[in-house]
């Protein structure tokens, strides 16, 4: 596992979370967490150029902050594993999308 622990917890975190509450079985994400990591992932799908089939099944459940852009932006305490373009890149997607992201530490 590259990247810190927590991190990584908190990826399957909103894994395990989307598909107990919306039964949405995110393989691609999984997939990736295996293949490339939290941290890998994480960057991957906030700097890749259109939003994920993942993101746009959360858009259309109305649970942005199920997304990894919504992961990196509320969590003050995993900005420094991102560049400041990559943190602004996913809170600018997230505005795209009328999501408004909350503080969370």
């Amino acid at each position: 596992m590259k990247g810190p622990i927590g991190f990584v917890k908190a990826m399957h975190g909103i894994y395990t979370t989307a598909k107990n509450e919306l039964g949405y079985n995110a393989r691609i994400f999984l997939r990736m967490l295996h293949e490339h990591d939290g941290l890998g992932t994480a960057k991957r799908l906030i700097n890749a150029p259109q939003v994920s089939e993942g993101y746009t099944y959360l858009y259309e459940h109305k649970r942005l902050d199920l997304t990894v852009e919504a992961l990196v932006v509320e969590n003050e305490k995993w900005h420094a594993l991102f560049e400041p373009s990559e943190i602004e890149r996913a809170r600018k997607r997230l505005e795209a999308y009328r999501y408004t992201p909350k503080r969370r530490n």
